[in-house]
């Protein structure tokens, strides 16, 4: 249906200012009149100055005025005609379960487990074309971060305010994230869903294998991501302003290591694949070449046409009036009569 909106709205609170120039107008122009009635009564004024006229005056504000409104609108850009059309695009859809637990802030991959992936998941998202991605965050529990879209700016901007505070409950429940992620998908998508987990894997829930396996028989490949090291990190935490590492209940430091088996069996049963993230690469690469070998669908898609562009109408508008003011004088125009006068008295010389 056929739309119509300004491309710089924001420049219509100038039209504000119409009541106020009005009101200025007005105070002035009685001003002008009691000065007028205090300085002589309006027979004597009309003499000393026949070529005031307030009419004209008046017709000269509301036109500059009426300039003034046209000009607002021309830089706001009114556009008009645009369209909503479903189009047809053919792509992968790609969800990608990211980790927020506590464990992910690990420096055991610089300058942190959580970090890192984000850096790799952005830059994953720089490549995607005519793909759609959905976020999924996940610790103890799981939530939708960014529905599946193909709006890549605000996926990247949603993506750089995920942390462990996004969940309020802590630990790391990997089968949640893949139960949200097998529901995050839509329909049309069958055979060309990937989901990508991407965790330490200390999964403190014994269902994620289960859920791998009704994730397989729904079609989804899952592909996982190990991010840390077998050997384990501290967790920092801060503490009134210093960073301390988080202790057990007999005080002891709490060794974050990557679980790397569970995370291979999940990948395994679906038939995606498992990568060992470093600290020179994710591996979100390599995961990303094997989607883009898997069959695309097609998916559909409501877009915007382009808008058409109607600032010109209220600038013709604007250069119409400003024509108009240059040629309406604010006081009775006295050129044709005094020519007329110059005339008579050329004639008078030549008789």
């Amino acid at each position: 249906m056929d739309t119509f909106r300004f491309a710089h709205p924001d420049m219509l609170y100038l039209l504000l200012l119409v009541p106020v120039l009005t009101l200025i107008w007005i105070i002035g122009n009685r001003r002008r009149r009691l000065a007028r009635e205090r300085f002589g009564d309006e027979v004597m004024m009309k003499r000393l100055s026949p070529d005031y006229s307030p009419a004209r005056m008046t017709v000269k504000f509301f036109i500059r005025l009426l300039a003034f409104v046209m000009a607002v609108l021309t830089v706001a850009r009114p556009q008009f005609g645009s369209r909503l059309e479903e189009v047809k695009r053919e792509g992968v859809e790609v969800v990608i379960a990211l980790d927020v637990s506590n464990s992910m802030l690990a420096a055991d991959i610089v300058p942190s487990r959580l970090e890192r992936a984000k850096q790799a998941i952005s830059q994953l998202v720089d490549q995607l074309r005519e793909d759609r991605i959905g976020l999924i965050l996940f610790a103890g529990d799981a939530y939708t971060q960014i529905p599946i879209t193909n709006d890549y700016l605000s996926a990247k901007m949603f993506l750089s305010t995920a942390g462990p505070d996004a969940i309020s409950k802590q630990g790391t429940d990997i089968g949640a994230a893949i139960d949200l992620g097998m529901r995050s998908f839509t329909p049309e998508s069958d055979k060309s869903r990937a989901l990508i987990v991407i965790t330490d894997g200390e999964n403190h829930e014994e269902n994620a294998l289960e859920k791998a396996r009704e994730a397989s028989d729904k079609g989804i490949v899952i592909h996982t991501i190990g991010i840390g090291s077998p050997d384990g990190s501290p967790i920092p935490v801060i503490t009134g302003g210093r960073t301390d590492y988080l202790k057990d209940n007999e005080g002891n430091t709490v060794i974050s290591k990557l679980d790397e088996k569970g995370l291979q069996e999940i990948a395994s049963v679906t038939g995606g694949r498992y990568v060992r993230a470093n600290n020179t690469s994710i591996g979100l690469n390599e995961i990303f070449n094997d989607i883009g070998r898997m069959k695309t669908s097609e998916i559909n898609s409501v877009m915007y046409t382009e808008y058409n562009e109607q600032f010109l109408i209220p600038a013709a508008i604007l250069f119409l009036l400003l024509v108009a003011d240059l040629f309406t004088a604010d006081r009775k125009n006295n050129l044709i009569r005094r020519l007329g006068i110059i005339g008579k008295n050329s004639k008078q010389e030549r008789i």
